[in-house]
């Protein structure tokens, strides 16, 4: 299972050389090592809800196009998709692309609004809030943790042999793509006031235009491919699983509202 990558859309603006090194390099340096072992491993690696990029229609299916792009971050995911295609023809590959769709919870990143929203209302800083054009909401497929890791499993658990051994393919091997989301896009805005909520703190929004850095209006999760041929099930709404963030989140860090007065 290859879950290492340069993550975040943003930053991929910043240090563009860093995402193709991890998300490109990376992959390929996995996929040689693997088509070279005698037997084949099977691989299940990690792709990206990006990659559906400025697609209008939702919500998002495998079967829809994945060539426009929003962020370099979302190119090298999708690039990946192709590389993966590549190894499989060739090699013989078994290859299991799993798109995930804004997956949160303990120990998650940084980087990411839920995380640093926590740290900025605590610490009574304000938080922007990102609206599209003409006061259009800004929402995201918001997809717990635990869930992530079952569509994980359940890849594996279905994952066929790879037919190469040495290099050499000896028949058709299996290629997969699939979304692992939650299905319910929620407003960011509802994600504060379930932040608010939680730790009892009002925050002090930021209302600001969605800049153009690759950030996209929505995500959607169509997960019925998941859901039959991986037994995937989500089970757990944000209210649930950001409650157990905080939780998380304040045993680990501590209340820095009380410590920094």
């Amino acid at each position: 299972m290859h879950l290492a990558a340069q993550a975040g859309v943003r930053y991929a603006m910043e240090n563009p050389s860093s995402y193709v090194h991890s998300n490109i390099a990376g992959l390929v340096s996995i996929l040689e090592v693997c088509k070279n072992a005698n037997p084949q491993p099977a691989i299940v690696w990690a792709s990206s809800s990006s990659v559906y990029g400025l697609n209008a229609k939702v919500p998002f299916s495998e079967l829809d196009r994945t060539d426009q792009p929003a962020s370099l971050y979302a190119a090298t995911k999708k690039a990946g998709e192709e590389i993966a295609h590549t190894y499989n023809h060739i090699h013989g590959l078994s290859l299991t692309g799993l798109r995930f769709f804004t997956v949160y919870g303990p120990w998650g990143r940084p980087d990411m609004a839920y995380f640093f929203f926590t740290r900025d209302i605590l610490k009574g800083k304000s938080i922007p809030i990102f609206e599209a054009a003409n006061h259009g909401t800004v929402a995201r497929d918001f997809t717990y943790i635990d869930d992530i890791v079952k569509g994980c499993l359940g890849a594996l658990d279905t994952a066929e042999k790879s037919t190469g051994s040495g290099g050499k393919k000896k028949g058709a091997a299996q290629l997969r793509v699939f979304n692992l989301g939650n299905t319910s896009p929620v407003p960011v805005s509802d994600l504060v006031s379930i932040l608010e909520r939680l730790l009892k703190v009002k925050a002090k929004r930021l209302i600001m235009k969605l800049p153009r850095n690759g950030d996209v209006q929505f995500t959607h999760a169509n997960i019925s491919l998941a859901q039959r041929e991986l037994g995937y099930k989500p089970t757990t709404d944000l209210q649930t699983g950001l409650k157990k963030f905080v939780r998380w989140y304040l045993s680990y860090y501590g209340n820095e509202k009380k410590s920094s007065q």
